[in-house]
């Protein structure tokens, strides 16, 4: 009786165990950042069909978007640890480049992009 009581009592703290060290295991998926704001013009009036460029300083790839017709955008997933740039295209004028840096801690962040320069020639 004494031996089959160790046997479960064993058979108990090692599944315990197990369970501890997997949920140890386990990390927490990283949070991901999100931008978003309007594209608007020097006197702040909201543009639609803008583009917007998102670039991941880190592996150089591109994303982009159109704003809305109220002139807003919004780009999510983006990797807390990496820098991005951004910027925004409307006809022939475009918008400074604004840089959305890793050590920046806000997980949520508002950027409105005016649009008042013109396209560098190519």
């Amino acid at each position: 009786m004494r031996v089959r009581l160790a046997a479960i009592l064993v058979l108990v703290v090692l599944v315990a165990a197990g369970a501890f060290v997997q949920s140890q295991g386990k990390e927490k998926p990283p949070e991901l950042r999100t931008v978003h704001g309007l594209v608007v013009d020097k006197d702040e009036n909201p543009l639609s069909n803008g583009v917007i460029y998102l670039e991941n300083m880190k592996t150089k790839d591109v994303q982009s978007h159109i704003s809305e017709d109220d002139g807003s955008y919004s780009f999510s997933g983006m990797d807390p640890n990496v820098d991005y740039q951004i910027y925004a295209v409307h006809g022939a004028l475009i918008s400074s480049t604004h840089t959305i840096s890793s050590f920046d801690s806000r997980m949520d962040v508002h950027l409105d992009l005016v649009v008042d320069q013109p396209k560098p020639a190519k």
